[in-house]
């Protein structure tokens, strides 16, 4: 797409990375057949090829209007549309972009600011969130339904795995992601990450001082604070690194995963953090990714804990069908896509074969149910929810409604966001995968 950049765009980083960008989309619409808000609306400008134009007329010079930051403000950022693009063009970028420039030439109404601010300046503090989650959850039944929606059953986390002792505990070390809503929404998903790595032999800890990835504050446009963000996890991190003393990051969230990978990126034109932050991105694993390589070892921990008990299935997923939702930072931001249904699959296949040894007449322990629509987006998208509450619920439920011709026993997924999110709309229970996993590595 032939582009003119304005004059007082041309020879700065944002300029010069939108022009790329938008010389490599030749608007062919493959896009908008992914798009999740276009399917919904109808709307060229509430898909990827429209928003594409808008961006376009922003940096060409065009004064955008509010009409342009509804459209923008309206994209889930789920990136399908860069998996479905055959020129490879880096529409997430390209959007992050689109909104700064329109941001800083249309000023947001009041009540928006103030939702706005109030969520990053309460969702990224955990001596703010914490309190104010466990609150929430002691007197949820009497709650407002709107506000109950957002406040997750309390599950205990259950007990932390001691250190690896023997020669493991000087071989592998990794550091968990310290995050922001995760740990006092459901910190069952860390404390069961921190036993399944410690049944193979790997150790976990957090980074003092690390915190917020700096998703909500990108997702809000607070580009500086996000950036503050990822600079303080940078220091937390990177010496221990440097030194070897762990040997990746692993996140299990994946929205913030997709996050950390990018802060090599992010920080690229910063001189004091530029290179530390291309070697922090460059560390960072999912937990679906980090276990992949270790699928052998955990498929003999199923083996052992299960051989002669052939009806025994893990404690939080009694039943034998099982989806899996793949978030969109998985398997268009991290492009993972794939992987982490394929380590279930193998786990699920060394469950069913050890069911067969002790008794070829019982059925496989768990299986996992395919679906429509898998690569659309939940609705969830980081704060999309509450500030386009009305499609969110839509995706939600679409979502549900094809998954649901399946009657699976138990969804599972790997972003709190979208664990909450389709929780809130079905009885069927949600859980994050790992959590499966070390139900099914635990139970005797």
């Amino acid at each position: 797409m032939e582009t003119h950049l304005a004059e007082w765009l041309q020879g700065t980083r944002d300029g010069d990375e939108a022009e790329a960008i938008l010389r490599r989309c030749v608007h062919c619409g493959f896009c908008t057949a992914t798009c999740p808000t276009y399917q919904l609306l109808g709307d060229e400008l509430d898909g990827p090829r429209g928003r594409i134009y808008l961006i376009k007329q922003v940096v060409e010079g065009v004064k955008p209007t509010a009409a342009t930051q509804l459209h923008l403000d309206r994209c889930l950022t789920c990136r399908n549309c860069e998996t479905t693009c055959p020129s490879g063009v880096e529409y997430g970028r390209l959007i992050d972009i689109g909104r700064r420039l329109v941001d800083q030439q249309v000023e947001r109404p009041a009540a928006q600011r103030a939702v706005r601010g109030l969520l990053q300046e309460t969702l990224t503090r955990r001596w703010v969130f914490d309190p104010a989650m466990r609150v929430g959850q002691a007197v949820r039944e009497v709650l407002p339904a709107a506000l109950k929606a957002k406040v997750p059953a309390r599950r205990s986390p259950g007990v932390w795995p001691t250190e690896v002792a023997g020669e493991a505990k000087a071989q592998r070390r990794v550091f968990l992601i310290n995050g922001c809503v995760q740990p006092a929404m459901m910190p069952s998903i860390d404390a069961a990450t921190a036993r399944v790595l410690a049944a193979i032999g790997v150790n976990v800890s957090y980074a003092q001082e690390s915190g917020c990835c700096g998703a909500i504050r990108h997702h809000l446009d607070d580009q500086n604070g996000a950036l503050e963000d990822a600079r303080r996890n940078v220091d937390a991190w990177f010496p221990a690194l440097e030194a070897q003393a762990v040997e990746a990051i692993v996140v299990n969230a994946s929205g913030c995963g997709a996050v950390v990978k990018e802060y090599g990126h992010w920080l690229a034109d910063d001189v004091a953090y530029a290179d530390r932050a291309q070697r922090v991105s460059a560390a960072v694993r999912d937990l679906g990714e980090f276990l992949a390589t270790e699928v052998d070892r955990l498929g003999d921990l199923i083996g052992s804990s299960h051989s002669g008990k052939p009806t025994q299935g893990p404690k939080d997923a009694p039943s034998q069908r099982i989806a899996f939702h793949p978030p969109c930072t998985l398997q268009h931001g991290q492009k993972l896509g794939g992987v982490v249904e394929a380590l279930l699959d193998r786990l699920m296949d060394r469950l069913a074969a050890v069911a067969a040894g002790a008794d070829s007449k019982k059925a496989p322990v768990a299986k996992r149910v395919a679906f429509s629509e898998s690569h659309l987006c939940c609705g969830s998208a980081g704060t999309y929810s509450v500030l386009q509450p009305e499609i969110s619920a839509q995706l939600r439920d679409r979502k549900l409604a094809n998954i649901d011709v399946s009657q699976p026993d138990l969804i599972l997924s790997a972003n709190i966001g979208c664990i909450t999110h389709l929780q809130n709309g079905t009885v069927t229970p949600v859980r994050h995968w790992v959590e499966w996993l070390d139900g099914l590595i635990q139970s005797p």
